[in-house]
């Protein structure tokens, strides 16, 4: 678990270290200034992860400090402290990027507790940049690349100081939901709900219903009253993901609602106040979709506030080798298994590979590697069939470099290791995965097609569906 190191910023120097010992009987390690000046020189040098730091200090206070400290790298998360007649201060301090504030007196628990927490929404962020996001701002100046950090910190830096709209678009497995959730815990709505909708997953009777609420015998089966999740989520964040796949009726609703920031409950005749941001996602075109006339062109402006592209991976192949040491550290620790590395061939195998299912394609075929390699490397053996370009029974290899490879670690004193190549459950496992997945893939992903014409009872794919991670929707149209 990395260390996370913290810079305390108080001219009280008793205050100073009592704050220290109480961060690091929580495992931090804390260095300290005396002063704005002082903490701009540590932060240069040091880089902490987290700067807690007081408003009013001698030679440089706290905002113009928090100000610099931002400049220099927005990724460091700054908490700040004040006393309580000076909270417009902190209110401030976070509209310059301020993670939030502790009124003065200090009390040690809630410095650790926010502490904790701001790192943890940080820590989100740092994930969401393997999401590659791709900000266009209102200047029309496209920011943001897979590979500098800093850039993608600027991002949720910029979208947690505004409350607009924001529409997350890409591919099934580009890591949307990731986004949005990084979004939110970032925001100024970090302290309430994030309520996530799956526009696609909800039955069209009951959507209204699910979104608005309804009352006590609004239809057939409604015998209690019921909030909806826009209330549930007021002063958070709705995530409307699969927004493409909203019908034209609920369209209209969720247009009236994001223009009159109002909504009525189903059987209802009460309006009720709509307190949250929205975020929406979706992996459809809906440029095409308008064209068509079947996804509103005033609900995709009233969404398109500010987009966010998440390029597929396939576009991005200077990235595998990344993605793939940050699943094998993820999965090794998960699974408890002492694998150090990837070979040459096994990463050639990952790099020849168009992944179609994107980046959660890639940390599946990463954890299932973990999981069935018995070296402190993943050879191209522990990879799954269909990315070797095996057959079902592993006789035919793609790539002359993985066949070697394989013979040298399937052999065990000059002859193949039978847990190799004559594993009847896990050969019976990978068969089931790869003939579902290319079925959903003929039928575009539609369950009871595939469950039709491949024979397969559709209580039983839809089991198999859930053992095997694998989301019918990613092989749609």
């Amino acid at each position: 678990m990395k260390t996370h190191h913290v810079l305390v910023v108080e001219d009280d120097k008793e205050l100073r270290e009592q704050i220290r010992e109480a961060l690091n009987l929580s495992h931090f390690v804390v260095n300290e200034a005396h002063d704005g000046v002082e903490a701009l020189e540590q932060v240069q040098k040091k880089r902490p992860d987290l700067v807690l730091m007081d408003v009013n200090m001698p030679r440089m206070d706290g905002i113009e400090c928090l100000h610099k400290i931002k400049e220099f790298d927005p990724s460091i998360v700054a908490i700040i402290m004040t006393a309580y007649s000076n909270v417009e201060d902190a209110v401030r301090a976070i509209k310059e990027g301020a993670y939030n504030y502790l009124a003065k007196p200090i009390k040690h628990q809630a410095v650790v507790e926010m502490v904790e927490r701001a790192l943890a929404a940080t820590q989100m962020i740092q994930s969401m940049a393997f999401s590659a996001p791709i900000v266009k701002m209102e200047t029309g100046e496209f920011v943001g690349t897979s590979s500098e950090m800093r850039r993608i910190f600027n991002i949720i830096y910029k979208l947690a100081k505004v409350d607009t709209s924001v529409l997350i678009r890409g591919e099934s497995g580009t890591g949307k939901e990731l986004v949005a959730r990084a979004i939110h815990y970032n925001s100024g709505r970090k302290d309430e709900k994030l309520v996530a909708i799956n526009c696609s997953s909800i039955p069209e009777t009951l959507f209204e219903s699910e979104l608005f609420g309804h009352e006590r015998g609004a239809f057939t089966g409604a015998d209690q009253r019921q909030i909806g999740r826009f209330q549930y989520a007021a002063g958070g964040t709705v995530f409307l993901d699969e927004i493409g796949d909203l019908s034209l009726p609920m369209q209209v609703k969720l247009l009236r609602v994001l223009q009159e920031r109002k909504f009525t409950p189903v059987g209802s005749n009460r309006e009720i106040e709509m307190n949250a941001r929205v975020i929406a996602a979706t992996n459809r075109n809906l440029e095409e979709m308008i064209q068509k006339g079947t996804f509103r062109e005033d609900l995709f402006y009233r969404l398109n506030v500010i987009p966010i592209f998440l390029p597929p991976l396939r576009e991005r192949k200077d990235d595998i080798e990344k993605l793939a040491w940050h699943f094998i550290g993820k999965f090794t620790k998960l699974h408890s298994k002492e694998i150090k590395g990837i070979s040459p061939a096994a990463m050639q195998v990952l790099l020849q590979h168009n992944w179609p299912g994107n980046i959660r394609e890639l940390e599946n075929v990463i954890e299932h590697s973990v999981v069935i390699e018995n070296s402190d490397q993943i050879s191209p053996s522990s990879l799954p069939g269909y990315l070797r370009g095996d057959d079902f029974f592993g006789t035919r290899l793609v790539n002359p470099l993985v066949a070697m490879e394989l013979e040298e670690t399937d052999r065990v004193d000059g002859a193949m290791a039978p847990t190799a190549l004559l594993n009847y459950k896990s050969h019976k496992e990978q068969f089931e995965r790869e003939f579902i997945v290319k079925a959903l893939k003929t039928f575009k992903g539609r369950i009871n097609q595939t469950a039709l014409h491949a024979q397969i009872p559709k209580k039983t794919l839809l089991r198999k569906l859930q053992k095997y991670n694998i989301r019918a929707e990613d092989y749609r149209a």
